[in-house]
């Protein structure tokens, strides 16, 4: 840990947004967060001290980026799709010599592992517009983060820890638990952000297992919860039906899933069970 992270005195996070002209964009999905002591709560989820790299998502204008920071991150890779906010994030990076650099570029279009040397986690204030495929995005390649700390809307967050049989209880979970040790960490109130949102948003820290639950492959996980999920009504035999063909009961029997079961029902290693033994036809 650095023995002394505290820069020169910062100007308030208001007074940059007002002199970089960086009002939110609700096209880039934009809300900053303003409250020093809850960016710096938010960054000591993520042990930023320890000894990895900090991936940031979206810094803005950089509260979060500066509780990384202050709170003793070695490095923050922040990526950044805005142009407006590289000036203001640049000024951040004068105060922290060495420790702050800036990729401008679109997350979703980049490999993100590749701006930064292992071992590394990420952190972010996401944009609840792309939210979610950035994380099924990362959990294609897992194993490249010691972990992440996000923030989704508390409906999202609700669904990565969410427990078979309960409202909650979707392909998002399945696919998270799968892979990773995961929990709410806590809620933040729309009011911390500008502009507010109209919904609370939650901390997630997530932690890759050491292996998966069980084994299959992803692409066929991914491909089974979607189906059963896209008609989580109706019984299984009804819901796989389009992966299977004309009769889904000799793959349920093969996966030892009982036939009038539906998807809410099912444990994260039932679906790895039925992923691995999916039809051939299914894999075409």
């Amino acid at each position: 840990m650095l023995s002394n992270p505290h820069p020169v005195d910062l100007p308030p996070l208001r007074d940059v947004i007002h002199r970089y002209k960086l009002s939110a964009r609700k096209s880039l999905g934009q809300n900053f967060l303003l409250d020093p002591n809850l960016a710096r709560r938010i960054a000591r989820v993520a042990s930023p001290q320890e000894p990895a790299s900090i991936i940031e998502i979206g810094p803005g204008p950089g509260g979060l980026t500066r509780a990384l920071l202050l709170e003793g991150a070695p490095h923050v890779t922040a990526i950044e799709r805005d142009s407006r906010c590289t000036a203001a994030l640049a000024e951040l990076a004068a105060a922290f010599p060495g420790r702050l650099t800036v990729v401008e570029g679109d997350a979703l279009q980049l490999d993100v592992a590749s701006v930064s040397a292992a071992p590394r986690k990420i952190v972010a204030n996401l944009p609840y517009n792309i939210a979610t495929p950035l994380l099924i995005g990362w959990l294609h390649d897992i194993r490249a983060y010691q972990s992440l700390t996000l923030m989704f809307q508390r409906e999202v967050a609700r669904r990565l820890v969410a427990e078979p049989r309960t409202p909650a209880y979707g392909r998002l979970s399945v696919l998270v638990r799968w892979l990773c040790e995961v929990r709410i960490a806590f809620d933040v109130r729309p009011q911390a952000f500008v502009p507010a949102p109209k919904v609370t948003s939650s901390v997630v820290h997530l932690v890759p297992r050491a292996v998966p639950l069980a084994a299959c492959g992803m692409d066929e996980l991914e491909r089974v919860t979607a189906a059963a999920f896209g008609q989580r009504r109706k019984m299984l035999r009804a819901s796989l039906k389009t992966l299977a063909g004309r009769d889904a009961a000799p793959w349920l029997a093969r996966a030892k899933v009982a036939p009038t079961a539906r998807a809410e029902e099912l444990s994260v290693e039932d679906f790895c069970a039925l992923a691995r033994s999916m039809p051939h036809r299914a894999a075409d």
